[in-house]
């Protein structure tokens, strides 16, 4: 009797777990994996900065009495920017303006002199020839004469003196007026209205965001593809939905030793002011490179834990097989192995499925239809390349693009 029961029970456990076998039926697209082109690109990350940015300090020490900008303000080059105390200075020129006028006064009266010491030899010259006068006088007062000539000579260079020490007090109470060097945005202000500056102590940068730059380093086996003037994609994640144009500017010439890397600087035109300095940006450069490559759609692609793989189709019944993955981008996920071109694999809908499932096919990419972007019929071959989808692979492990 007991042998029964366990009979009849294990016969109700049979039929559940047929039941359970049977499986859900999920709506999914079916696709193939086919041949494209993957163009290699390199990705690089990095900061942006401005490419040009520069810090306003005073030429000499002082204390701040005006700061006429703060941050986020916009300067234009020869604008007024701070003013720095100048009540000594200015005591300083009326001082050096009285003086040069003392130093005129003294030339002029040593001039008269002079005037009147040659009117004295010329008389003298005249007496001697007329034995009026002795050798010796006649001597005496041509002396006379050179010791005038050194004293205008002495009245002319003190004059020269103040005017040259009146145009340094000139040029120092010019200082105090400090003005923008370029065009450009405040990014930083250091100091506040009464501050005793110096000329090692920055007042405010101003940067110029028109154009930012910045900087990667290439392995050694790209640096070769690279050449000034390669255009780059750039993308920031504050402004994911919008792509940035960049070119390589400078390529140093010498690479880093320790890394076997050459770094590069790539300009980036800001059109609209979008970009920022310090922004965390990714930059994609297609080196020319293509080879073929199995592609699968984005959307096929499932993960096991951290195993990536597909689902393969026979029937109605998917097949999960593992795959290793390459390059990716937008719709598009290179294979690198364990997967041949013309299988068919799910598509969307591919994430929804589990073990035993069964699936029903519908809509674009069904069976019997066609999956590729190029509208090429199923079993049957590209003749170009040219129609072929087009991924780009970047260097180093790094993600690259997949364009049609």
């Amino acid at each position: 009797m007991g042998s029964r029961v366990y009979e009849i029970q294990q016969d109700q456990t049979s039929g559940t777990k047929k039941k359970k076998g049977r499986g859900r039926v999920v709506s999914v697209n079916v696709t193939e994996s086919h041949i494209g082109l993957v163009r290699e690109n390199l990705v690089l990350t990095g900061s942006l900065r401005a490419k040009k940015s520069v810090d306003v300090t005073a030429k000499g020490t002082g204390r701040l009495e005006k700061l006429h900008f703060d941050i986020g303000d916009h300067a234009r080059q020869g604008d007024l920017v701070a003013e720095l105390e100048d009540d000594e200075l200015q005591q300083q020129v009326h001082r050096a303006t009285a003086s040069i006028a003392v130093s005129q006064a003294s030339f002029e009266q040593r001039r008269a002199e002079r005037d009147n010491a040659i009117a004295e030899v010329k008389r003298a010259e005249e007496l001697l020839d007329e034995q009026l006068i002795s050798p010796q006088e006649f001597a005496s007062r041509k002396t006379g004469l050179a010791v005038v000539n050194a004293q205008v000579r002495l009245a002319e260079a003190q004059k020269q003196q103040a005017e040259a020490e009146l145009r340094e007090l000139k040029i120092r109470l010019a200082q105090t007026k400090i003005y923008s060097p370029m065009t450009g945005i405040i990014a930083n202000r250091n100091v506040d209205e009464g501050a005793l500056l110096n000329p090692s102590m920055p007042i405010l940068r101003i940067v110029n965001l028109a154009t930012m730059v910045t900087r990667g380093n290439v392995p050694e086996r790209n640096v070769g593809r690279l050449r000034i003037g390669n255009e780059a994609t750039v993308r920031v994640d504050a402004i994911p939905d919008r792509a940035f144009t960049g070119r390589v500017a400078r390529i140093a010439p010498v690479l880093d030793a320790a890394t076997r890397s050459a770094l590069i600087e790539i300009d980036i035109l800001n059109s609209g002011g979008g970009l920022k300095a310090e922004m965390f940006a990714r930059i994609e450069l297609d080196l020319g490179m293509s080879r073929d490559a199995i592609l699968i759609p984005r959307a096929s692609l499932v993960y096991r834990g951290e195993q990536s793989g597909v689902y393969t189709v026979e029937g109605d019944r998917p097949t999960f097989v593992a795959i290793e993955t390459g390059l990716t981008r937008d719709d598009q996920v290179e294979v690198l192995g364990n997967l041949d071109a013309g299988v068919k694999i799910v598509g969307r809908g591919a994430t929804m499925l589990r073990e035993g499932d069964r699936i029903r096919s519908g809509g674009a990419g069904a069976p019997g239809k066609s999956a590729k972007t190029d509208g090429t019929a199923p079993g049957k071959k590209k003749k170009s390349a040219a129609n072929q989808p087009v991924a780009a692979g970047g260097g180093g492990g790094a993600v690259a693009s997949n364009t049609p």
